[in-house]
C-alpha cells in the first residue's frame, strides 16, 4: 500500500488493540498534536486525510501546550491501567522538546506514552534548517536526542522502510507492563511527507496482548517461608497492585492474615480507607500510625512499590534490626529491591500465589485502635475552624466529602500532595491521582483532562495551588474547546507553600517562595501581588465560582458539581495553617557551614535524623 510516512504511522495506530484478561481496548485512543512546519504537512496532513476519508479511525485532539498534551496522555493511560494511551505529536525544535518534561514524567512513573518529535531532513539538502542544532562532531544529532535517556524506547526514521520496525518496536514497550514508559519515535519532517510501498500487513488489526506474569512456585515458597516466620509484617500497597486490578486479591490477602496495608501516592485506593486493615500512607508524608507499624515491622511486603525516597522515608521508615523485604512486582528490577525475596509476578497472581502458600497463617490486628484514633484526628483537621484565611486541610476535607465514591482527584506539586497522602479517604482503586514520581508542576489540569477523556463518567476534581496554575493552565482551553468538563479548585496561597515550609525548616526562612513585591531590603517580603487568577481562568473559557469561606468552598462544589461545563472553583487559604504530623522525614541536605545561625540549628537536626539511614543488605 503507497502511503506517506505520516499516513502509514496513522493507519498503523488506529489498528493497535490490547487485551488483557479477554477484553479488548484499543491501544491508542486518539492523537494530540501542535502543528508547525516539522509536522503540518506529514502527521497532520495524515489525521486530515484520515477524518475526512474515514481511512483510519484515530480521533485529533487540538492542545495549547505540548508539555502538557504528554501529561494528559499520563493521566488518559493511569486511568486506563496502561492498557490504553494517546499518542502526541509536536514540531521540530521548541515543540518536541516542550514534550521532555513529560517523556520524563511517563517515563519515571512508568506510564506509556507514544511520541512522535518531528526531526531535521534526512537529506540534510539545506542545513541548518530553522531550529536545527548543529553538533560539529556528529551530523545526525538533533535536540530530540535528549529524549534517549528519558525514554523507554527510542528511535529516529531515517528512510520509510525503518518505520514498522520503529513502530513495532515502541508499540511492543508501551504494552510491557514491566517495561512500559515513554516510546519516541522521532521523524525527520522530509521523511514524514515520503511515500512508500508498506506491506499492507502493517495495518492488520493487531492485537497486543498483556501478560499476568505468574510467579515461580520456589520464589513463592523462599517468600513464604519469610512471612510465616515473622511478628509484625506490614504489607504496602503500590501503584503495581492499582494497575494489575489486583484490589481483591489485597482485599483478601488482608482479610485472612490480619496484615495491616499501607500504601503509597500511586497506590492509595488499592483498598479503601476504611478496610478494617488499612492504616493509610507510609514514609515521609504517611500516618503516624503506618509509620509507626513500619518502624516496628520485620518484614515488609511490598506489593508493586517502586520503593521511592519518600516510601521509605529517605530510608530511615524500617527500623526493625532485622527487617526483611518481599516484593511482588513485575519489574525484577523493583522486585530486586531492597534485597528483597523477590516474587517477579503480577500483584494479582503473586499475591494469590503468597496466600496460599501461608496455609492460613495469621497476626495480630492490635492496631485497628490506633487506626480509629487517627481518623478522629484527620475529622479534626477537615473541619479545623482555621481563621481568617482557611487551611489547606479544610478545602481537602470539603472536597473528599463532595466526592462520590467513583469521582477523581487529581494533583501533583507543592504542599498538596503531602497534605493529601495523609489526610485523603479513598474508596476505589481509581479515585486518587496524586503524579508524585516526578511531582511536575502544572500537571493537574492537563492530567485530569486526560483522566476525564479516559472515564467521562467520573467527575475529575483537579486541586491546583496557584504556583502549579501559573505554570500551566492552558488545557482549561483544549477542556473548554473539547466540551469536556473538569471541577478545577483553584488554592491561592500567595507562592510556593510547600517549599516554604521545606526551606523554613532547612533553615532557608522561606526565602524566594512568596509572591510579593520587594521590600525595603531588596527581598520578596513586600505587599502581596495583585494577581487574580479567577479572571484568569475565566478569561480562558471556565466558569469562575469565587469563594471565601469553607461554607463558600462546599457550596460552591456543589454547584461546579450540578454544572455541565468547566468550573473553577477558587479560594485563598493560609499557606501557614497547621496539618497534623506524619512522625517521619525526608531527606534534603542542609549546608555544613553556615554564618545564619537558623541554617546551622537546621543542620543539627538534620545531622541527627540521618544517623537513622540504613543501607538494607
Amino acid at each position: 500500500m503507497r502511503l506517506t510516512v505520516g499516513q502509514a504511522v496513522v493507519r498503523f495506530l488506529a489498528n493497535q488493540w490490547t487485551e488483557r484478561d479477554g477484553v479488548e481496548r484499543r491501544a491508542i485512543a486518539g492523537c494530540f498534536g501542535i502543528f508547525g512546519h516539522g509536522n503540518v504537512a506529514g502527521l497532520g496532513q495524515a489525521l486530515l486525510q484520515a477524518q475526512r476519508t474515514g481511512e483510519a479511525d484515530l480521533p485529533y485532539h487540538l492542545a495549547r501546550n505540548e508539555q502538557a498534551m504528554v501529561h494528559a496522555a499520563a493521566g488518559y493511560a493511569r486511568m486506563s491501567n496502561r492498557l490504553s494511551t494517546m499518542a502526541c505529536t509536536a514540531s521540530i525544535g521548541p515543540g518536541s522538546t516542550n514534550m521532555l518534561t513529560g517523556a520524563a514524567l511517563a517515563t519515571v512513573n512508568r506510564l506509556p506514552v507514544l511520541l512522535f518529535p518531528s526531526d531535521v531532513f534526512a537529506t540534510r539538502v539545506a542545513p541548518p534548517v530553522l531550529q536545527e542544532l548543529e553538533d560539529p562532531r556528529s551530523y545526525d544529532v538533533s535536540v530530540n536526542d535528549a529524549f534517549r535517556p528519558l525514554s523507554r524506547f527510542f528511535d529516529r526514521v531515517w528512510r520509510p522502510e525503518q518505520l514498522p520496525a520503529a513502530l513495532l518496536g515502541a508499540m511492543r514497550v508501551l504494552t510491557d507492563p514491566a517495561e512500559t514508559g515513554a516510546a519516541v519515535v522521532c521523524l525527520p519532517q522530509d521523511v514524514q511527507a515520503e511515500a512508500y510501498d508498506f506491506p499492507d500487513e502493517l495495518f492488520a488489526k493487531r492485537t497486543w496482548h498483556v501478560p499476568r506474569p505468574l510467579p515461580e512456585p520456589s520464589a513463592v515458597e523462599r517468600a513464604a517461608e519469610v512471612v510465616r516466620n515473622a511478628a509484625q509484617p506490614l504489607l504496602i500497597a503500590g501503584g503495581g497492585a492499582i494497575y494489575g486490578e489486583a484490589s481483591e486479591e489485597l482485599d483478601r490477602f488482608a482479610r485472612q492474615t490480619g496484615i495491616p496495608v499501607a500504601d503509597t501516592q500511586a497506590g492509595k485506593g488499592a483498598v479503601a480507607w476504611d478496610h478494617p486493615n488499612s492504616v493509610g500512607g507510609v514514609g515521609s508524608t504517611g500516618t503516624p500510625v503506618a509509620n509507626r507499624l513500619a518502624r516496628e515491622a520485620d518484614v515488609i511486603i511490598g506489593v508493586g512499590t517502586r520503593y521511592s525516597d519518600f516510601t521509605t522515608a529517605s530510608r530511615t521508615a524500617f527500623q526493625h534490626p532485622d527487617v526483611k523485604f518481599v516484593n511482588i512486582n513485575v519489574a525484577g528490577f523493583d522486585a530486586a529491591k531492597q534485597s528483597a525475596f523477590p516474587i517477579v509476578a503480577d500483584a494479582r497472581a503473586g499475591l494469590s500465589a503468597l496466600l496460599a502458600a501461608l496455609g492460613g497463617k495469621q497476626f495480630p490486628t492490635d492496631y485497628r485502635s490506633d487506626v480509629t484514633r487517627w481518623q478522629a484526628t484527620v475529622d479534626s483537621a477537615y473541619h479545623l475552624g482555621h481563621g481568617p484565611l482557611p487551611a489547606q486541610s479544610e478545602v481537602i476535607g470539603a472536597v473528599n466529602e463532595a466526592c462520590g465514591a467513583r469521582d477523581v482527584v487529581v494533583q501533583a506539586a507543592g504542599s498538596m500532595p503531602g497534605d493529601l497522602q495523609l489526610l485523603w479517604r479513598a474508596g476505589d482503586p481509581k479515585q486518587y491521582h496524586v503524579e508524585y514520581g516526578y511531582s511536575c508542576m502544572g500537571f493537574e489540569i492537563a492530567g485530569a483532562l486526560g483522566i476525564k477523556m479516559a472515564d467521562p463518567s467520573r467527575e475529575v476534581y483537579a486541586l491546583v495551588g496557584d504556583g502549579s496554575y501559573l505554570m500551566m493552565a492552558q488545557e482549561i482551553v483544549t477542556a473548554v474547546s473539547e466540551g469536556i468538563k473538569l471541577i478545577v479548585v483553584l488554592v491561592q496561597n500567595q507562592g510556593f507553600a510547600s517549599i516554604g515550609a521545606l526551606s523554613e525548616s532547612l533553615g532557608s526562612q522561606r526565602f524566594g517562595t512568596s509572591y510579593r513585591f520587594r521590600g525595603a531590603d531588596n527581598d520578596y517580603d513586600g505587599s502581596y501581588l495583585p494577581v487574580d487568577l479567577a479572571a484568569n481562568a475565566e478569561s480562558l473559557g471556565a466558569a469562575v465560582i469565587r469563594c471565601r469561606t469553607i461554607a463558600d468552598l462546599r457550596d460552591g462544589l456543589k454547584r461546579a458539581r450540578e454544572s455541565d461545563r468547566l468550573t473553577v472553583v477558587h479560594i485563598e487559604t493560609d499557606p501557614l495553617s497547621p496539618v497534623p504530623s506524619s512522625e517521619s522525614w525526608w531527606d534534603v541536605p542542609v549546608p555544613e557551614i553556615s554564618e545564619l545561625s537558623s541554617t546551622r540549628s537546621a543542620r543539627v537536626v538534620y545531622e541527627a535524623a540521618k544517623r537513622d539511614q540504613r543501607h538494607y543488605l
